[in-house]
């Protein structure tokens, strides 16, 4: 299934943030969003996630409308979401916040307990960001970039296992290393060649050259550039306005 944006508004008041921005994003694509800052693309991935209503517009997904969904209703229909700052439960361990998300749907019972829960799918995704090692290590103390690793688990881990999968990024790479972005970016570049549509924001630059099989560019609140990344580096109204004229693709490495 493809995620599709046509003609997304959205208005606070008398702000207009975004003016009418389409693209779409099929299953298999790594298709990052970026712009200087202001230019309305953290509004945009909000309104697809859910956290925003639309203005005007809609958004698609698994064939139909869900812009006037709920995040949690969005999620049943397998878009899942991360965080700019990791979302995770700190009071439990790494293993403990998948079985609990995993849990959670069907609830889990007096006579239960958690440790008992999931216990092998809870692991495989662990294994699928490299955490397995570290299952039953406190989420308080891992360091960041484990902890970013956590949150994209549990949001693969609220995604069916079947069927079609959306994942929203919101800056993946934010607060990282550049050893530990190119780690996470590499997980997040296998996910999409596993099928799942993957939709990330992002301010490191070498988290998206090299990494995004396309790239979007809004500027003031409009779509002004659409292509590879190689073509985007290329664009002139996004070099004077964003990348710089001196900016080099090639030069960036994840």
């Amino acid at each position: 299934m493809t995620l599709y944006v046509r003609q997304l508004v959205k208005h606070f008041g008398g702000v207009q943030a975004v003016k009418g921005v389409s693209f779409e994003v099929s299953p298999g694509e790594c298709v990052a969003l970026i712009g200087p800052n202001g230019a309305g693309k953290s509004t945009t991935f909000a309104c697809i996630a859910g956290q925003h209503g639309l203005t005007q517009g809609e958004v698609r997904w698994a064939g139909q409308r869900v812009d006037r969904l709920r995040p949690a209703q969005r999620q049943k229909l397998g878009v899942a979401r991360t965080f700019q700052v990791a979302q995770t439960f700190e009071a439990l361990t790494v293993l403990q916040n998948l079985q609990l998300l995993m849990t959670a749907p069907r609830g889990l019972r007096a006579w239960n307990v958690l440790e008992r829960a999931e216990v092998d799918a809870a692991l495989a995704r662990l294994e699928q960001v490299g955490l397995r090692d570290l299952a039953q290590a406190d989420a308080k103390d891992l360091p960041y970039g484990a902890k970013k690793r956590l949150e994209l688990a549990i949001a693969l881990a609220g995604l069916p296992a079947q069927g079609p999968r959306l994942l929203l990024l919101d800056e993946p790479a934010a607060g990282l290393a550049g050893p530990e972005r190119a780690e996470l970016m590499a997980r997040v570049t296998a996910l999409a060649r596993e099928g799942v549509a993957v939709l990330y924001t992002e301010h490191n630059m070498d988290a998206v050259f090299g990494v995004a099989d396309r790239v979007l560019v809004l500027i003031d609140g409009l779509l002004a550039a659409s292509g590879t990344p190689q073509e985007v580096a290329l664009d002139a109204t996004v070099r004077s306005r964003y990348l710089g004229r001196g900016f080099q693709a090639g030069d960036v490495h994840v």
